[in-house]
């Protein structure tokens, strides 16, 4: 996927209230930007970061930029923008660049499933199951080249754990796929000790028949496309 802008450096000044974001552009102007990412951003928002950050020239929106990377010291990069993972696997479902997952023809995003929820996506194919793929970015971490999951208390993520359980239950695919939007991590575990109860919850998924897959990324500042598969510790 590709952004539909080309990026713009900046340092970091602060981030706060969650979804905003004051930065300094390379001209000097400090400005305020979008941050799309309600989670913690652990060890992503320290002030002094290098980050890119996309313009727009839209009207209706009061920001004017767009928080998408940081670019670490040694070169890699991390996505914050926690919209991208479904736009990015999307592309990759569509083109059946997936092999777990290539064999379904239809892909149907934002489907109404369980209690009040949407799955991300809903695939279906003639002659097979369907299935249902609840996507999550990964961005924390805390060990080199290790990703963890979550980077905060999550009771939104175990509400869909338990649903994509009982798809499993009652004989369809159900599928929690993990996209880690860092390229310094080349395996992926739970953080259970930011959360317990998402831990447990993933373990009785699991259980219950919950495929899980995790896929790295491929990012600089032009585009982040899905990378290889990674294992789950």
């Amino acid at each position: 996927m590709r952004f539909q802008t080309p990026l713009v450096s900046a340092v970091l000044i602060r981030r706060y209230k969650r979804f905003l974001a004051d930065i300094r552009l390379e001209d000097g102007r400090e400005v305020t930007a979008h941050c799309a990412n309600p989670g913690s951003m652990m060890g992503l928002a320290e002030p002094g970061l290098k980050i890119w950050v996309e313009p727009n020239d839209d009207p209706k929106k009061k920001l004017k930029y767009g928080w998408r990377l940081v670019e670490h010291a040694d070169g890699h990069f991390t996505g914050v923008d926690t919209s991208l993972p479904n736009r990015a696997l999307r592309a990759a479902l569509e083109a059946g660049d997936i092999p777990e997952l290539a064999t379904y023809g239809t892909v149907r995003p934002e489907q109404k499933y369980g209690t009040k929820s949407r799955i991300d996506f809903l695939l279906q194919h003639t002659g097979l199951p369907d299935a249902y793929v609840e996507v999550k970015s990964v961005t924390l971490s805390r060990t080199t080249g290790l990703a963890e999951f979550p980077d905060s208390v999550t009771a939104r993520g175990a509400k869909h754990l338990g649903e994509l359980a009982e798809m499993a239950r009652i004989g369809h695919r159900a599928v929690l796929f993990y996209l880690i939007q860092r390229t310094d991590c080349a395996e992926m575990t739970l953080a259970a000790d930011i959360d317990p109860t998402y831990a447990a919850a993933f373990a009785n998924a699991r259980s219950a028949g919950v495929e899980v897959l995790a896929y790295g990324t491929r990012i600089t500042p032009k585009a982040v496309t899905l990378g290889t598969r990674v294992p789950v510790k």
